[in-house]
């Protein structure tokens, strides 16, 4: 199995809405953060013209889409994600969304990530979808369907990381959203993980682990708009420096 670098497992999302604002937050970071995550509201906003420049800048995508849609569809349209030098792209965890992404990704180096269930949801959403299963249940299912189709990983909060591993095994990437300085709010996701914690519980060298950090950076937190450029590129280096530390 493949080492990685503590450092290349934290990635930033840029929960931006145009890409001015993303480019402005880049140039900030450039040198301290080396993958990030493109999801709906900026590729909504910019496109895959966002999705090229980043690639340009020598970083890593992530790009958070969630595909489910007919099998054709996915199929073509992962196909074009491919091209675009993507390294993650997100599918819902739906056996035929899924086998689509992987036909559609053949031949590149495109990375597949089975959405598993949203890490907002709890056993009342569930419930009310007509599933009667834990989700902890269903989410070891579907990483294991993931697994069983070929993908290379799952979306899936800290807390379900070590189910996955023991269902599917530790060489299957896992990307943990929701990482947040230490007193900071949860969010819209039921997990609430800080960086030190990212770092005892999923950061180990030696399994496919990522950590994604978004608001917390790329917001300012109430801070005066002038302050939050500094503030943010501050988070990631201190995200940064405990990641080293512990390499």
């Amino acid at each position: 199995m493949v080492k990685i670098a503590a450092r290349d497992r934290l990635i930033l999302a840029l929960d931006v809405p145009s890409a001015a604002e993303a480019d402005r937050l880049l140039d900030r970071l450039q040198g301290h953060i080396s993958f990030v995550k493109v999801g709906l509201e900026l590729y909504t906003a910019a496109g895959p013209e966002m999705v090229k420049r980043i690639v340009e800048r020598g970083m890593r995508v992530f790009l958070d889409l969630k595909f489910l849609d007919i099998e054709e569809t996915v199929r073509r349209a992962t196909s074009r994600v491919a091209a675009m030098g993507v390294e993650f792209l997100t599918i819902h965890a739906n056996r035929k969304a899924l086998t689509a992404a992987v036909q559609g990704r053949e031949g590149s180096s495109l990375k597949l990530l089975a959405v598993t269930v949203l890490t907002n949801f709890d056993g009342q959403d569930l419930r009310e979808m007509g599933i009667q299963r834990t989700v902890q249940d269903l989410v070891t299912a579907r990483a294991l369907l993931a697994s069983e189709v070929g993908c290379d990983g799952v979306v899936a909060s800290g807390e379900e990381a070590a189910a996955i591993r023991q269902k599917v095994g530790p060489h299957f990437v896992v990307v943990t959203p929701g990482v947040r300085p230490a007193g900071k709010g949860v969010d819209d996701h039921s997990d609430d993980s800080d960086a030190d914690h990212c770092i005892r519980r999923r950061l180990s060298c030696d399994r496919p682990t990522y950590s994604r950090c978004g608001r917390p950076v790329s917001h300012g937190g109430g801070h005066h708009r002038g302050d939050a450029g500094g503030l943010r590129c501050t988070r990631v280096k201190k995200v940064n420096s405990h990641l080293v530390s512990r390499q």
